[in-house]
């Protein structure tokens, strides 16, 4: 017979340190959920992100993505040799008509030249608000074609010939622009983004009428030929050379070539350096290094245009008018060379 009491009675529960509960599950009850990480290695690892849908194939997490994996690139935006040739022969004639403008001005006759200007800053207006966009385009717009005109009858009228009349009429017309955004809510917000393109747009307007000045100094419409000549020649060789030969490419989202640059900046420079050999007050040094400021000045301009337009497709902004697209390149050009020819002539000459 076995004892009706164990012969462990009277010993104290807890001298050897056991847990309160029971060692092992309850009878008779399944054993509870699991709520803690996995510790075993048998168990499966947590997941670690959501998945990502693959292209051609399963959905594959963060984790998941193997060092073998090619990223694929984007393939370079090609170069369309009509509009190469067409935005030179734009170029040649802009430059032609500026050159030739230059001559008609004379000490009483500076009028026919202001009217040629004129209408090169309305294109100007047209194709950089257009390009640009700025918010309220065509308050913008209509404030920088009353600074046109403001300038040009400054560098008509005024009684000595210098920049300080047409400094102040792009501050007025800059100070303009911005309280013209700032009247509607909608474009409030966005008038931060828009001060530098309101001015771009305000100070190419303005540097165009730096042309009609320098007709009324010495030496000044020689200077116009020489410089707009060397520009002219520069934008036509770079936008032919990328016609024909786009190489090496300067990034893959600009359809320009380094050759086109560089061939353009120094053909100008050349042609500049003949004109010198007939220009009376110029010689053929002084010709060629004020013709190599213009042509690279001319050339890095459009350029530059050309690196802001692929900028904003890359942002994602929708494509503006294409033709406002392809002159912006041109008059950006000779925008920025006509103050550096006025430097050139006032500081070197």
């Amino acid at each position: 017979m076995f004892p009706s009491t164990s012969p462990d009675t009277g010993r104290d529960p807890w001298a050897d340190n056991a847990p309160p509960g029971p060692a092992g599950p309850s009878r008779g009850y399944p054993p509870g959920p699991r709520t803690g990480p996995a510790d075993d290695d048998g168990d499966r690892p947590e997941r670690k992100g959501p998945r990502r849908l693959r292209k051609g194939g399963p959905g594959r997490r963060p984790d998941d993505e193997s060092a073998d994996e090619v990223d694929e690139e984007e393939p370079p935006v090609p170069v369309r040799r009509p509009l190469a040739l067409t935005i030179a022969g734009f170029a040649a004639l802009l430059g032609v008509g500026l050159v030739l403008g230059a001559q008609t001005a004379g000490p009483g006759h500076r009028l026919p030249f202001a009217f040629i200007v004129f209408g090169v800053q309305l294109l100007f207006v047209l194709a950089w608000t257009m390009a640009m966009r700025p918010p309220a385009l065509l308050v913008v717009a209509l404030i920088s074609a009353g600074v046109a005109v403001i300038a040009d009858a400054a560098a008509v009228q005024s009684e000595i010939a210098g920049l300080a009349p047409l400094g102040y009429a792009a501050a007025a017309g800059f100070v303009l622009g911005v309280l013209g955004q700032l009247v509607r809510r909608v474009d409030r917000v966005r008038v931060t983004d828009s001060l530098g393109s309101t001015l771009l747009i305000v100070v190419g307007v303005v540097a165009f009428a730096s042309l009609i000045v320098l007709g009324r100094i010495p030496k000044g419409t020689q200077a116009i030929t020489v410089c707009l000549t060397a520009a002219g020649v520069a934008l036509l060789v770079a936008r032919l050379t990328d016609a024909v030969a786009p190489w090496p490419r300067l990034a893959p989202q600009v359809p320009r070539g380094a050759a086109g640059v560089v061939v353009g900046a120094m053909l100008g420079t050349l042609a500049s350096a003949v004109l010198g050999v007939y220009l009376v007050g110029f010689s053929p040094t002084s010709a060629a290094l004020v013709g190599l400021v213009t042509a690279a000045t001319a050339v890095l301009a459009d350029l530059a245009v050309g690196y802001a337009e692929a900028g904003r497709l890359m942002a994602g902004e929708p494509p503006t008018m294409w033709i406002a697209r392809h002159m912006q390149g041109p008059l950006g050009g000779f925008a920025l060379a006509a103050p550096a020819a006025y430097a050139m002539c006032v500081f070197f000459l």
